[in-house]
């Protein structure tokens, strides 16, 4: 078993192994840009076949939110409010793997997950207009600003 096997991600064996051999792949073929642009697709795709109940506070949001994650055993997010934004924390997410470094893989999960909030957000009634966009990456923390 590879040290990049379920057991240690709560993975089955090989579906993260497939994940990033497509990731690979289609980094190699499209280039960096237009992959994590799919990714993203991808990721708003994921947010309608696991669509949130309607929230009416933040923390309703919040919890719905790491309700799905904990599905996917995708870690968990804290979502703060400012004046016109919400921030949005991702913490405990995969790790990936060794055959990536862990930048490279930080970038695909993250444009996922910046789809998947995208599509969970729309779905609570925000505009398609508004993007959620990376803040920042500090290696443990995936941070997201939907304003």
């Amino acid at each position: 078993m590879s040290e990049h096997s379920g057991v240690s991600h709560g993975w089955q064996p090989g579906w993260f192994d497939l994940v990033s051999v497509m990731i690979d792949g289609m980094i190699a073929n499209a280039g960096q840009q237009e992959a994590e642009a799919f990714l993203y697709n991808m990721g708003e795709s994921l947010a309608s076949r696991y669509p949130l109940p309607d929230a009416r506070t933040v923390q309703d949001l919040e919890r719905e939110c790491n309700l799905q994650l904990a599905r996917f055993n995708w870690g968990f997010v804290q979502i703060t409010a400012e004046e016109r934004a919400l921030l949005i924390a991702c913490h405990a997410f995969p790790a990936g793997d060794s055959a990536r470094s862990a930048a490279d893989w930080q970038a695909a999960f993250g444009a996922v997950m910046a789809g998947l909030l995208s599509g969970w957000l729309q779905g609570q009634g925000g505009s398609r207009k508004v993007p959620v966009t990376p803040e920042f990456n500090d290696g443990t923390t995936l941070c997201y600003r939907y304003q």
